[in-house]
């Protein structure tokens, strides 16, 4: 009897590292596109019911019209607008400072994931305490001499089980490149530790 249940409990522990991170990860982009979804969704502000004469809301048409902007936006951005309309917006936003400060945040954050010049591409090492305590950080910064900081790099450090980080400023002799590709790196951090090692 003992031994049918230590199988059954080894069963049960075997399914739930399956099914508890397929269904955390299942449950969370399904909150995130309902979320965008229900948030930008207009539908049931341009439709009605033809029997009801009721507004009618269709599902999807929030996420679908976000990507149809983007695309157009992305269209517009390679295509039409030219380097003076660039200068004349960011010449704007340079009057409305909090505004200026948010957009250039975000789009900063957003260039570093998904842009033409990747930030978090350079998983390195980071000897941080004598006593041979190492972090893992991506490498932001190469060259801090503008600023005064020559010889030192900035690298940020993402949090565990968190989308937030810190950058810190460390010296060059200090950092040793990673012999891991970048989402390795990350997956291994945001984990604490335990993926991404291959």
């Amino acid at each position: 009897m003992n031994k049918i249940f230590r199988a059954l409990l080894n069963y049960f522990i075997k399914g739930m590292l399956v099914v508890v991170p397929l269904g955390v990860a299942v449950m969370l982009i399904y909150w995130a596109v309902s979320g965008v979804d229900s948030a930008l969704n207009l539908s049931d502000q341009i439709w009605t019911d033809p029997n009801t004469k009721k507004p009618m809301s269709i599902p999807g048409a929030g996420i679908l019209s976000v990507t149809v902007l983007i695309m157009l936006a992305g269209i517009l951005v390679t295509n039409v607008i030219t380097d003076p309309i660039k200068r004349w917006f960011y010449r704007w936003l340079d009057r409305l400072p909090l505004f200026k400060f948010l957009y250039y945040s975000v789009r900063d954050l957003t260039e570093a994931f998904v842009g033409d010049e990747k930030k978090f591409n350079e998983p390195v090492l980071v000897d941080v305490s004598s006593n041979g305590v190492k972090k893992i950080g991506f490498l932001t910064q190469k060259d801090l001499s503008a600023i005064g900081l020559s010889g030192q790099v900035a690298v940020y450090f993402p949090y565990s089980y968190s989308f937030a980080g810190q950058v810190i400023i460390v010296d060059s002799d200090k950092v040793k490149a990673l012999n891991m590709p970048a989402a390795d790196a990350m997956k291994f951090v945001i984990s604490g530790g335990v993926s991404g090692v291959k």
